[in-house]
């Protein structure tokens, strides 16, 4: 399976990638502990790519009936 990717826009933070992308900012410390050469970033300038970890099942933040 290839590895999904998020390709920044200027002025994207951590957090918001992650609201983006998994629907919560709760998600912003596991792309950052999956996207450690990146962690010198605050604010993304354009076209920084970031990989998109599989959120772990135990991690989920929904009910087992919206999953």
């Amino acid at each position: 399976m290839a590895k999904k990717v998020y390709i920044t826009k200027s002025g994207d933070t951590w957090d918001m990638v992650a609201k983006e992308v998994y629907g919560d900012e709760l998600y912003t410390s596991l792309l950052m502990s999956n996207n450690q050469e990146l962690i010198e970033y605050f604010v993304f300038p354009e076209n920084i790519s970031i990989t998109l970890p599989e959120i772990p099942k135990e991690e989920s933040l929904l009910p087992d009936w919206r999953s």
